[in-house]
């Protein structure tokens, strides 16, 4: 089914240019809007404002023309002037209910499957191998997962990829540590976090050891260069890591069609160098190969260090390559934070000289940081992802256990895992992406105000509610009945509803998870409004089974909504 405002911008246009066909002018294409004030109408038509240029006359001239000649939509009631020359338009109660049941009687609710024969590739999380995965990590985790699962609703083919970080300078000196400093207890019962260890401990020597370093150097050029001793040590970093990070993965419900690391393109690497040369973009520069990108008012970008060593660059234009000849992606999507906005700019810029076609998308987001700074892997100053975990399912546990005591214990422990899971997740997705997020722990395990944890308990209560009914009227099936928007604030809540299938899809197309989260607090507290101020069950059979069927719509929205936000709405809190 169209969305709403797409059928009303097509209505509008086709009006538009039949009432103005003698002014001699192009008419643009108009759109129509939703409100966001009830007392302006249930959707707006501003373009009034930039058709007066066009036609020379003011817009209020311009709206009263339209108002006064335009033949109504069947969905419409009235159209009428608001200030300089806004049309706002108000829909039929009755068409409103009508639309709403036909949206919420499909399968996806009326969001439209554009995606249908297309394939995005979405590369999110990417967490280096031998580290913890720490508080910095879940903002890619979690946004590129929510993306990923958006996508997916419209009908696409998605294939996300977690691009892991299992090469580079930082395995030289993870050798040398292991070889040094290793303690196998701790290996075998907290394999990444003593793997980390000995990487910071290493570290910490290069800074104070120049030989240290140069040694560090020779073990990683061993390794590059396929000494079995080295590349069996780096397998098993991998694999412990690996391992780990899919603990951490399931317990955030995350999932990945596969897990490709940097070394996957290893082969691939000289090649795009070559490439690079043989098309003249490429050239040597005091040592190294560089490619200069002064018409695009870039620095110049290394593929190639002096040393013979490659470099990100070189490795993400050897891996679009191979996701381009893989998978004929209409468009590939990478989430990284803010940091990394100059490598992409180049890598695209790069990547399109060399003939890539695909559209190449990079969602940067702002850093994590801790109230006294930044933290880092390498001065061992980060807050364990894990960690974080475990304290928010604590926490929730215990206002479960105070608000459920009659609960069994497992379930309890279901509720407290789904609770503080999606706290955490909801603390980051609320927020625009490019924010900068200083953490804190009660900030992030907040269970009040716009929180997951208040749209899960809203959904748990409308299954309370339906619940009740269902052991009163065991035999009445409220979903027959009509549904009634008698009340004003009946009639709000089904526009708010029926403006669903937009906000995911222009979530999706903004990469703003956070818009969704947004629309889903909205509704969570109109629907407050709703139960607090009128009858369910002591009202009247008709009006009592539209209200029951009012809420399983809410639940409905609410439910699929913080699924796209990769967060779970358990029936009971």
């Amino acid at each position: 089914m169209m969305l709403l405002n797409e059928i009303l911008s097509q209505w509008a246009d086709a009006e538009f240019k039949r009432i103005f066909k003698d002014s001699g002018c192009a008419i643009p294409p108009v759109s129509i809007i939703a409100t966001s004030n009830p007392e302006f109408g249930d959707y707006q038509c501003n373009d009034a404002m930039a058709l007066a240029k066009i036609l020379k006359q003011s817009p209020r001239q311009i709206a009263e023309t339209f108002t006064r000649s335009v033949a109504l939509h069947f969905s419409l009631e009235r159209v009428a002037i608001a200030g300089p020359g806004f049309i706002n338009m108000y829909i039929k109660t009755e068409w409103l209910s009508e639309y709403l049941c036909s949206m919420t009687s499909d399968v996806r609710l009326g969001v439209p499957q554009i995606g249908e024969g297309h394939t995005v590739v979405i590369d999110y999380s990417s967490p280096n191998v031998a580290k913890p995965m720490h508080i910095g990590h879940i903002r890619s985790t979690i946004i590129g997962n929510s993306i990923d699962r958006m996508y997916r609703f419209l009908g696409y083919n998605v294939v996300s990829d977690n691009h892991i970080g299992d090469w580079g300078t930082q395995f030289g000196i993870l050798i040398m540590g292991y070889r040094n400093f290793l303690d196998a207890k701790a290996l075998s019962e907290t394999p990444v976090e003593e793997l980390e260890r000995l990487y910071v401990k290493s570290y910490g020597r290069t800074k104070e050891d120049e030989n240290w370093m140069a040694q560090c150097r020779q073990e990683l050029v061993k390794l590059q260069s396929g000494d079995q001793e080295n590349l069996a040590l780096w397998k098993e970093f991998v694999t412990l890591s690996l391992k780990e990070f899919q603990r951490i993965y399931d317990r955030l419900g995350v999932s990945f069609n596969q897990v490709r690391g940097e070394s996957f393109y290893n082969e691939k690497l000289r090649g795009i160098v070559d490439l690079l040369e043989q098309k003249g973009l490429a050239k040597e520069s005091e040592g190294a190969t560089v490619v200069f990108l002064d018409e695009e008012k870039l620095p110049v970008c290394i593929v190639r260090k002096s040393d013979g060593a490659f470099n990100y660059a070189t490795s993400d234009l050897a891996t679009v390559v191979s996701r381009v000849t893989e998978f004929n992606p209409d468009k590939i999507v990478y989430v990284t934070d803010e940091r990394q906005q100059l490598h992409f700019r180049q890598f695209f810029t790069i990547a399109r000289k060399l003939g890539i076609t695909t559209r190449l998308d990079h969602v940067w987001f702002g850093l994590m940081r801790l109230p006294e700074g930044t933290f880092s892997t390498r001065e061992g100053n980060v807050i364990k992802l894990e960690c974080l975990l475990d304290e928010a399912e604590q926490r929730a546990l215990a206002i479960v256990q105070k608000a459920s005591p009659d609960m069994q214990l497992d379930q309890q422990k279901a509720v407290a895992r789904s609770v503080g899971i999606g706290a955490v997740k909801y603390t980051d997705l609320s927020q625009n992406p490019q924010t900068t997020v200083t953490f804190t722990w009660e900030k992030a395990l907040s269970l009040e105000g716009n929180s997951g944890p208040y749209l899960q308990y809203a959904y748990a209560r409308i299954a309370s509610v339906r619940d009740k009914y269902s052991e009163k009227h065991s035999d009445i099936n409220p979903d027959v009945y009509l549904l009634k928007l008698t009340e004003t604030i009946e009639r709000k809540l089904a526009l708010m509803l029926i403006r669903f299938p937009d906000v995911v899809l222009r979530a999706a197309e903004t990469y703003k998870p956070s818009s969704l989260a947004d629309y889903l607090y909205d509704l969570a507290q109109t629907y407050s409004t709703f139960y607090q101020n009128v009858p369910f069950l002591k009202a009247e059979e008709g009006v009592r089974e539209s209200r029951i069927r009012l809420c399983g719509m809410v639940a409905r929205v609410l439910r699929t909504g913080l699924d796209l936000l990769g967060i779970e709405t358990p029936e009971r809190i």
